[in-house]
């Protein structure tokens, strides 16, 4: 008798998303809200006008099954990367290596021909605003899904 299962068929899929555009954006906004990482896990590649964010990301396609199974809720370290950006700036973000950022939203403001700026927004008021040709961005999951440290599903005021 073979065993043609095995228990890596019942793990959940890492995601890989990319998004081309301003609604696909909000789709990949969606799945990082929340997201922590510390600055120093932020790396702007200027040469291969690339912006890389490694973090922490709650699964948030994953939260009402874990409450509706009384399991923990799930993070897990993804990728996001933005690429076609031609300049990054920052508001109110301290470049210290100790600081950690919660990410709330990206969003996309459109220019002239295609480029535009996407706007990462943090809690605490602080910004990343990228200038891109377009909206090139990816999105991966690059480790299997833990137990969120905190036990709780974030959280946002009405």
């Amino acid at each position: 008798m073979t065993n043609d299962a095995s228990f890596a068929d019942g793990a959940p899929q890492a995601l890989a998303l990319r998004a081309e555009d301003a609604d696909d954006l909000a789709i990949i906004s969606a799945l990082t809200q929340d997201a922590i990482l510390p600055v120093s896990e932020i790396i702007v590649d200027a040469r291969a006008r690339q912006l890389a964010l490694l973090l922490n990301r709650f699964r948030w396609e994953d939260a009402e099954a874990a409450a509706r199974e009384e399991r923990p809720y799930e993070r897990v370290r993804s990728v996001l990367l933005i690429h076609d950006a031609l300049r990054v700036q920052s508001d109110g973000i301290t470049r210290d290596s100790d600081t950690v950022l919660e990410l709330l939203t990206i969003s996309w403001q459109p220019g002239e021909d295609g480029t535009g700026r996407m706007v990462l927004d943090f809690a605490g008021d602080g910004a990343l605003a990228v200038d891109c040709e377009c909206v090139n961005v990816e999105l991966r999951d690059v480790t299997r899904p833990y137990a969120a440290p905190s036990g709780l599903r974030p959280a946002h005021p009405d």
